[in-house]
């Protein structure tokens, strides 16, 4: 029987995609990782930033963002008490990716709705 050795490699390949995509997947990681990365570091500032975004759903987006250490979440005292987001240097790393799939989609959506 001969050995297959597209699956080891394609298994090597997708597992670690995989982890990436459990850390973005969804409708509004990356949006809520954009945003962070262009200056909005206050919670009505991003959900002002991305449309249809509930509080409650960017609340728990941010908490899964913050526990990938991604953003970093900063209670600054005083009265009313601030709390504020930032990106931690570690999601610079997904900028070369967001962009990638920015390039990407203006292609797709150009090919898809183009008249061939």
């Amino acid at each position: 029987m001969a050995v297959k050795r597209g699956h080891s490699n394609c298994i090597d390949t997708v597992k670690p995609l995989r982890d990436a995509l459990d850390v973005i997947n969804g409708k509004w990681k990356l949006p809520i990782i954009v945003s962070i990365g262009v200056g909005n570091d206050r919670f009505s500032d991003i959900r002002d930033s991305i449309p249809g975004i509930t509080p409650k759903v960017l609340a728990k987006e941010l908490k899964d963002l913050e526990e990938h250490k991604l953003i970093k979440r900063t209670v600054v005292g005083g009265y009313p008490v601030q709390i504020l987001y930032t990106s931690e240097a570690y999601a610079d790393s997904l900028t070369p990716v967001v962009y990638a799939l920015k390039e990407w989609g203006l292609n797709h959506r150009s090919k898809i709705f183009s008249a061939e």
